[in-house]
């Protein structure tokens, strides 16, 4: 629950890696995965994911990604 005037959390989980192939979604080295952070809503998060996107976008084989963490948590909302 969240107090009066208090924003909802909704946490967002912005994490990379290299991955093996362009056509998967199957990363090289899993334990060099990039834990960027977990952010409590979607406008930070895509700040946080532009900045690591374009940090290596000589990269080809490196994505980074977001992923809706409330939407796991609270499946039913």
């Amino acid at each position: 629950m969240t107090n009066a005037g208090e924003k909802k959390q909704l946490l967002h989980l912005v994490f990379g890696g290299e991955l093996s192939s362009l056509a998967d979604v199957q990363f090289r080295d899993l334990n060099a995965l990039d834990i960027v952070g977990i952010f409590p809503d979607y406008a930070s998060a895509l700040t946080a994911w532009k900045s690591k996107a374009q940090m290596t976008v000589d990269n080809a084989h490196m994505r980074y990604f977001i992923v809706h963490m409330h939407r796991l948590l609270n499946p039913a909302e």
